[in-house]
Parts: structure tokens; sequence; C-alpha cells
């Protein structure tokens, strides 16, 4: 029973920890996607300047590409083998 006891605590440890790096993880991504903003804001409003449609309407399905697209990379970068 103390066995059972000291793995569940081990097992416990762990998952405190990945918890623990997931949310740091998470913390440095939104600080990066802050710093990004700015640039992207503008480069954005550059390219719709020159568009008749609608800026924002633009705007949204730029970004939008430029997110699948980083998900993408990133999912296939980081992915983790079981």
């Amino acid at each position: 029973m103390a066995k059972k006891a000291k793995e569940s605590g081990k097992e416990f440890n762990k998952e405190i920890k990945k918890a623990i790096n997931t949310s740091v993880v998470a913390a440095f991504g939104f600080l990066v996607a802050l710093v990004w903003r700015d640039v992207v804001t503008e480069y954005v409003d550059k390219i719709t300047s020159i568009s008749p449609v609608q800026g924002k309407l633009v705007s949204a399905i730029i970004i939008t590409i430029i997110s699948v697209i980083g998900i993408l990379i990133v999912t296939k970068l980081f992915s983790v083998k079981e």
C-alpha cells in the first residue's frame, strides 16, 4: 500500500510539473503575440488601405490565414510522439 501511495505521489508531481510547464509556455506565447500584434496590425493596415473591400474584413481574413498556417507549423514541429 505504501508503494502504491508513493507511485501516486510521483504521478501527481509529474502532472503538476506538466501543468506549470504548460502555463509558463502559454504565458510566453501570449507575450510574443502581444509584441507582434503592432507589427502585424501596421502591415495589414498598409495592405488593406489599397483594397477596395472594407479594411476590417480583409484584415480578419489575412490574420486568420496567417494564424492557421502558424498553428499548423507549430503543431507539426512540437507534436509529441507516443
